[in-house]
């Protein structure tokens, strides 16, 4: 009573004050998110823009793993340098790629809670002018992990053997070495793409890693293996897998390899593999090369 006495003789009402402190609790309360819960908001806020879901599950995996235990359940208003800092040093020098993911990520879910005006200030993920003083640079650390790849001399060899074999991940593989495309990119070739009168595989650019819609002249080969391949009624994928209306494992090929005694080279590697042979047995230009692998 008597501190109300004093708010009344300085002329402030006490039950408008009281509703004025409550309203701000309340706000403060509003605004007092986690950094997980700012996390979880920021992916759903976003995931309908990304190329396909795996993305965002890959996001929501990352910040489980390395940033929840320190950040997530901390109000995202309190997060500084330091506790950033104190996620990433842990894995800069071991697993550099995804502590350079992880930052990117905390930044932007720090980005998105300051434009919420959940936080202020600068964000103590950014990297330029910030974190580039403290940690090395990524391309300094990490180590580069090139595909493994068969020697061109050595294809003729291995396809060969190849053709020996009757599974369905076989003629996949052949027709990934025939035509200098990425795994995803057969194992999700449907029908539909291709236009087998003209010998051109059509992939669509929502299919392709550039975005950008990439046209293969098939050779005789190459189209004599989709001309020998059943197709399924209800299955619309040229590779079928072992589900229903599903395409092949993406692990098909690389455990065709194992089981043939390549476990020391990759499927990507047979990329590498048809760059080299265009650079050291034909005059193309190396536009060209670039153009037949999307790049």
């Amino acid at each position: 009573a008597a501190e109300f006495r004093i708010l009344v003789r300085e002329g402030i009402d006490p039950i408008e004050r009281r509703k004025a402190l409550k309203l701000a609790d309340m706000a403060s309360n509003t605004k007092a998110l986690t950094f997980s819960q700012c996390a979880e908001a920021y992916i759903e806020g976003h995931k309908a823009g990304w190329k396909n879901a795996k993305h965002g599950d890959q996001w929501r995996n990352t910040l489980k793993q390395y940033a929840y235990p320190v950040l997530g359940n901390l109000a995202v208003s309190a997060i500084d340098t330091g506790l950033v800092l104190k996620v990433l040093e842990p894995i800069w020098e071991t697993k550099t790629e995804t502590a350079s993911r992880l930052r990117g990520r905390i930044e932007s879910v720090l980005d998105w809670a300051t434009v919420r005006n959940h936080r202020q200030g600068e964000n103590p993920a950014r990297w330029r002018g910030h974190l580039a003083l403290t940690l090395p640079k990524p391309s300094m650390v990490q180590k580069v992990s090139h595909h493994n790849a068969l020697s061109y001399e050595a294809v003729g060899v291995f396809i060969a053997a190849l053709r020996e074999r009757t599974e369905i991940s076989a003629r996949a593989l052949e027709f990934i070495v025939l035509t200098a495309t990425r795994t995803g990119e057969v194992i999700g070739a449907e029908w539909s793409e291709v236009d087998l009168a003209n010998g051109i595989w059509n992939i669509p650019a929502h299919r392709m890693k550039a975005e950008v819609e990439h046209r293969v002249p098939l050779s005789s080969r190459a189209s004599a293996i989709l001309k020998g391949l059943p197709r399924i009624e209800g299955n619309k994928y040229i590779f079928p897998g072992l589900k229903p209306k599903r395409p092949l494992s993406n692990m098909a090929c690389l455990n065709l390899l194992k089981r043939m005694d390549h476990a020391d080279i990759t499927v990507h590697g047979f990329r590498s593999t048809f760059r080299d042979w265009a650079a050291e047995q034909t005059a193309f230009p190396r536009e060209v090369a670039e153009r037949a692998l999307a790049h």
